[in-house]
């Protein structure tokens, strides 16, 4: 079922089966275009075309919880062939039996995959290329191989080292430093070198200077809820190189002189290493580093982000795990969080990303990547309902190689869903945990607010335009009331 309206019109799903029964006692048979049932009681209708009104979905100003119908003067042709929908712009469209999600599955979601993984492994290439050269040319900044497990900071750490291995035998390929936000838009973290032993700062006091290290008369504004500031004393070694006046603003390390000395490095390794024909650097309004890479099926840009990857202690305003919550189980969140023991302190940690102009983005990719992996070992769907929900986005609600919501986002969804619906047999029945899934995913969307499942007081969609987040909160409305799935 699809609202179709001039904003929405280009949607996959089919249009105006919208919840006929809503409308019988007030809009009579010929709003509701003669037919009395919804798709899923059609069986006399099977092989027929059926004409229905063209409506749109509108809150009424008098209640904007009550979903009122507008009609205009067109009509849009609709093949109905019992759980079988074929819509105006020729998409086949099925309900969510078994059947149709192994189809589904098949023919999207394992290509979607199959894709994705090519292009990552021709992305790493490439990138390792470019960071291997820029770390010759300078120390601080590390090749991507040199994550993870690979870390500096982790080699001193043989029982962490020895966990995290273990924990990633036998397991999906991971990529430490590579997030696929969309199958076209990937985030890599390149490690920084020479910031080891880090400790927190209790400490607070303003600074009084630009990114360019210029005074100011105002104080600058605090770090939002996952960002830091990041002083050079904060680690108990660190290079000389860091104390310098190219990345460091009295005693600060300051990300936008961090990413203005790597952007010059990263231009220079596209040249050194003959990679002009297959990367560009992208030009933008902030500082972040882009980069385009051409591979053999299309364009996928890049956000290369420097990060300190801090595998040894957890952030102490992070108050995670919740209380008297059950998922995740006690055993993921001993991967997760710090433990201390009699010899030796156990985390998976967190980074701190150059991301901004003055603070560090908190980032927790390992301990989300643990959370992921095992996720149905109760034989559960979460994993499958997740794979479908990405695949949708991309299909049907968020369409386009820049999308408001990314991977990223339908993750934090799923967290925030596992913990509220804990226990295997929440999880045993594909239709009812994928549904459940969209709706919190529609609840978000709708109030404009996504809690980071770390940091719940972080908004994720703070400053996404509200009229996008509007316009796919109506989609995900119109696909709640009529469950179906492209096949095209």
């Amino acid at each position: 079922m699809q609202c179709v309206s001039g904003r929405c019109e280009n949607a996959f799903l089919s249009p105006t089966l919208l919840q006929w029964k809503r409308l019988s006692n007030s809009q009579g048979p010929q709003a509701r275009g003669g037919v009395r049932s919804t798709a899923g009681k059609m069986g006399n209708l099977q092989g027929k075309q059926v004409f229905v009104k063209h409506q749109t979905r509108k809150a009424t100003a008098e209640n904007p919880g009550i979903v009122a119908l507008h009609q205009k003067n067109t009509v849009k042709p609709l093949l109905v062939f019992g759980d079988t929908e074929t819509t105006s712009l020729g998409q086949t469209m099925k309900t969510l039996t078994e059947e149709a999600v192994e189809q589904y599955i098949q023919n999207k979601v394992d290509l979607r995959h199959c894709m994705v993984s090519k292009t990552v492994d021709t992305v790493q290439k490439i990138i390792q290329q470019l960071t291997s050269e820029i770390s010759n040319k300078d120390s601080r900044f590390q090749a991507i191989s040199s994550s993870g497990i690979h870390n500096e900071n982790v080699k001193d750490q043989p029982a962490l080292l020895a966990k995290w291995s273990a924990l990633l035998q036998g397991k999906r390929p991971f990529h430490p430093s590579i997030q696929v936000l969309t199958p076209s838009l990937f985030l890599i973290t390149v490690p920084l070198l020479g910031l080891t032993g880090y400790k927190e700062r209790q400490i607070r006091h303003w600074r009084y200077y630009t990114a360019h290290g210029a005074k100011l008369l105002s104080p600058v504004r605090d770090p939002e809820e996952l960002q830091q500031w990041l002083e050079v004393e904060q680690f108990s070694k660190s290079l000389q190189q860091w104390h310098e006046a190219d990345v460091n603003i009295e005693g600060d390390l300051v990300p936008a002189k961090v990413l203005s000395v790597f952007r010059g490095l990263v231009e220079n390794a596209i040249i050194s290493c003959h990679l002009t024909d297959k990367v560009s650097v992208l030009e933008g309004s902030s500082s972040v580093v882009r980069v385009a890479v051409e591979t053999s099926d299309f364009q996928v840009d890049i956000e290369l982000a420097p990060s300190v990857e801090i595998p040894t202690c957890w952030p102490q305003k992070i108050k995670w795990p919740r209380c008297f919550k059950r998922w995740p189980c006690q055993d993921k969140v001993q991967c997760v969080k710090n433990l201390r023991s009699a010899s030796f302190l156990q985390s998976f940690g967190f980074d701190l990303l150059a991301s901004s102009n003055y603070h560090w983005q908190l980032s927790f990719s390992r301990a989300e990547h643990i959370l992921m992996e095992g996720l149905d070992e109760d034989g559960g769907c979460r994993m499958r309902c997740f794979r479908v929900m990405k695949q949708m986005k991309e299909d049907v609600w968020c369409p386009g190689n820049k999308p408001i919501l990314s991977s990223f986002h339908l993750q934090m969804v799923l967290f925030w869903t596992c913990e509220k619906y804990p226990l295997s047999k929440h999880w045993r029945c594909f239709r009812i945990g994928f549904l459940r899934l969209v709706r919190k995913l529609h609840k978000c969307v709708s109030q404009h607010f996504l809690k980071h499942y770390f940091v719940k007081d972080a908004n994720l969609l703070k400053y996404v335009n509200v009229n996008d987040l509007d316009m796919l909160a109506s989609k995900l409305a119109v696909f709640l009331d009529n469950p179906v799935l492209p096949l095209d």
